[in-house]
């Protein structure tokens, strides 16, 4: 019997290292992404804001990397300074609803009663409306800018961590072990760190690394429709906003910043992917 699971169990151990290797792949990446982004200032060959008329939409060369636009910036130095406003304020984002939709859930699921139908049916209430149509409306009526857009995508994006957190909470609450800790004499606040948190935390993780390249495209989605960063503050959205009647006749202006969320978006989410077959009980056997 054990000859014959010896090949499975080579197969299991070959994936699982395949995996390890992309995750190391794509959270290098990522984590390269990230820092470039917190040094975007020292990283611009240029000043992002300056000024330049007689540089006016000139094509990429060696001066220019990227070419310039339409003030004579040049495009690779705002492509690397929007680095820092649109992935850090994704994270900011996604961190937030993940940890404010988190509570949320356990909350509803360790008090149950009343407060939990009170804050489920809010939840209903935000999810039955079309996500990124009820974050424009949010974003317009706050006036638009970074940290408004920020608001309006977290307020309909909570839900869905609260509901994932509430059901993983129900499960651990139903097991043998928690069971057994509390007639130990836990505390609920031990019970909940040291066992709920912990046992949830899994499914939660793969569920924000997924998110991040989805709030980063709706993010850049209200930036592009005047709902979120403003000019001059570089911010990729934004940027391609402000451009995109050039794409006919200087594309490389709009095409840089769609690049550069089209490369960061695909780098979390093959991220987001790796960790979630990693975590996989199956692939872990």
């Amino acid at each position: 019997m054990s000859q014959a699971m010896a090949p499975t169990v080579r197969r299991q151990n070959v994936r699982q290292n395949h995996l390890q290797k992309k995750l190391y792949i794509w959270g290098g990446l990522a984590l390269l992404l990230i820092l470039a982004a917190f040094f975007s200032d020292y990283l611009c060959p240029y000043d992002p804001y300056v000024q330049d008329m007689s540089m006016t939409k000139a094509a990429p060369s060696a001066e220019h990397l990227l070419g310039t636009d339409r003030y004579g910036r040049d495009m690779l130095s705002r492509v690397i300074a929007g680095s820092k406003t649109s992935i850090y304020a994704t994270l900011l984002l996604v961190s937030f609803i993940t940890i404010f939709g988190s509570l949320v859930g356990i909350i509803c699921a360790w008090t149950g009663k009343w407060l939990d139908t009170v804050l489920m049916r809010l939840s209903d209430m935000f999810l039955a409306f079309p996500g990124l149509v009820f974050a424009l409306a949010v974003a317009a009526v706050l006036g638009g800018g970074v940290h408004n857009a920020i608001f309006a995508l977290a307020a309909i994006s909570w839900p869905k961590y609260a509901r994932l957190a509430r059901s993983q909470t129900l499960a651990q609450q139903a097991a043998v072990y928690m069971q057994a800790a509390r007639m130990a004499g836990s505390s609920n606040f031990k019970l909940i760190r040291k066992h709920v948190i912990p046992n949830i935390a899994g499914p939660i993780l793969v569920t924000a690394m997924l998110d991040i390249g989805t709030m980063m495209m709706e993010l850049a989605g209200l930036s592009f429709l005047g709902l979120g960063a403003k000019p001059p503050v570089p911010e990729w959205g934004s940027m391609m906003s402000d451009t995109r009647n050039l794409l006919p006749t200087q594309p490389w202006v709009t095409l840089a910043p769609g690049f550069a969320i089209f490369i960061s978006v695909m780098i979390f989410n093959l991220l987001g992917d790796t960790v979630r077959d990693y975590l996989d009980p199956k692939n872990r056997r």
